[in-house]
């Protein structure tokens, strides 16, 4: 019934409050009703039958029928009757939201009273009055559109973050969305590293953007060497034939590649057939062979020899008398 949720106050009854049952009711005593009571119950059977009348004749015509103007004459009719018979009926509050009294079932939110009804989501319109709500600026809202409307929203997905939230990179992150851009593995004790705006694990950082040494073609992270227009991890930067080191620091390049003196020279073919070492100096080219001056001797007597004035025999160099004594 509309008349639910009403407050009675009789003149011989100190505050008796109705419940918010369909039809309020007086707390009175055991003896048999009084005539007061008797006609107070024929006027809510009677506003009950109006309304009930009301609706079957909407449903009959098919024509909308505007129940509020006719429900706010009844209730006057009855508040009337009420007073007639010496009873105060109040209201159980005004509606914040259309500002009529609350015959019926009375909603408490916000510090203000409303039509059950009338208690919706600022942005979506649903009920709020069975479901958790939220409250901003004094409206309140669904849980769904406060989220969608006032909390952060991840990076990665663009939802909302309803519950924990984590910041990095200048921007908010559900905890599971906050991983490897590369691999999608979640960050462990090295944390991640930054590259364009977007998180690395280390392996995959230093795999995809860490200059690489020029020996062994791995990230170089640590201490190195630049050398030959790249750079190098120190154990790597050895001769490229005998993988010997440079103690004095120095190095041969040959084709983009570091050598020891030796092998540079033994690649360039400027090796002494005399002792085997580099010729670094004054040369003397014969046979197709490359000599240091003081080497360039008779394999017989040890002399010197002149360019132009020796005799070659099995691969080995002698000057014209000894050459002629052995073998002529």
């Amino acid at each position: 019934s509309p008349a639910s949720g009403w407050k009675l106050q009789h003149p011989s009854l100190s505050a008796v409050s109705g419940s918010p049952t369909p039809v309020p009711q007086l707390l009175l005593p055991s003896p048999p009703p009084t005539a007061a009571a008797r006609q107070l119950d024929e006027l809510l059977a009677d506003l009950g039958h109006m309304q009930s009348k009301l609706a079957s004749v909407g449903q009959g015509t098919g024509m909308p029928v505007e129940p509020s103007s006719s429900l706010d004459s009844m209730l006057g009719s009855l508040t009337q009757d009420l007073q007639e018979l010496g009873i105060t009926a109040a209201p159980a509050g005004v509606c914040a939201a259309c500002r009529k009294p609350i015959a019926g079932k009375v909603l408490t939110a916000l510090g203000k009273t409303w039509h059950p009804e009338h208690f919706t989501c600022t942005h979506c319109g649903q009920e709020l009055g069975g479901q958790p709500f939220f409250e901003r600026g004094g409206q309140a809202y669904c849980e769904e559109d406060y989220h969608q409307a006032f909390s952060p929203h991840c990076a990665y997905c663009a939802g909302p973050i309803c519950d924990n939230v984590l910041t990095a990179l200048d921007q908010t992150w559900h905890p599971e969305h906050f991983f490897c851009a590369h691999c999608g593995k979640v960050f462990g004790d090295d944390g991640f590293h930054e590259r364009s705006g977007k998180p690395y694990c280390r392996h995959d950082f230093l795999a995809l953007f860490a200059p690489k040494c020029q020996g062994c073609e791995r990230p170089v992270t640590d201490n190195y060497l630049s050398a030959l227009q790249g750079i190098w991890h120190p154990e790597c930067f050895v001769c490229a034939e005998c993988l010997s080191g440079f103690a004095n620091g120095s190095f041969f390049e040959l084709e983009g590649r570091p050598y020891c003196e030796l092998h540079f020279h033994q690649r360039q073919g400027t090796i002494c057939h005399g002792c085997g070492h580099p010729v670094t100096g004054r040369c003397v080219t014969a046979a197709g062979r490359k000599y240091h001056p003081e080497h360039f001797i008779c394999a017989y007597c040890l002399g010197q020899l002149q360019k132009g004035s020796f005799r070659e025999h099995g691969n080995k160099m002698y000057c014209q008398a000894c050459h002629n004594k052995l073998f002529l």
